[in-house]
């Protein structure tokens, strides 16, 4: 084909048109350039994603705290967590701290 042919086909002549060649650069333009464009919202989508998912993770920690501090209101509850967490006794009673064998491996490892 000759280029005075292509000039010629109907082709051409509707990508040519004024109209078409407009809207083509605006959707360039709105795809790429823009400050709203296509890939700016696909990452803000993904940044809004990643915070809700992160909301909902401290949502779920917050009601463990809430059912934690409920169940602390109880005085033995308290006292049972005080033994077991800092290893409180009262005075006159010993304790003894029983280590399974598979944990003292794995602290030797760590250390």
């Amino acid at each position: 084909m000759r280029i005075s042919e292509i000039l010629k086909s109907k082709w051409f002549l509707v990508l040519s048109s004024t109209y078409i060649i407009i809207f083509l650069l605006f959707v360039v333009w709105m795809i790429f350039f823009d400050t709203n464009s296509y890939f700016i919202h696909k990452e803000l989508n993904d940044e809004i994603k990643a915070l809700e998912e992160t909301k909902e993770f401290y949502k779920e920690e917050i009601d463990k705290d809430k059912a934690f501090i409920v169940k602390m209101k109880d005085s033995n509850e308290v006292e049972k967590y005080a033994r077991e967490k800092y290893y409180l006794k009262k005075a006159n009673e010993d304790i003894y701290i029983i280590e399974h064998e598979d944990s003292v491996k794995l602290k030797k490892k760590h250390e």
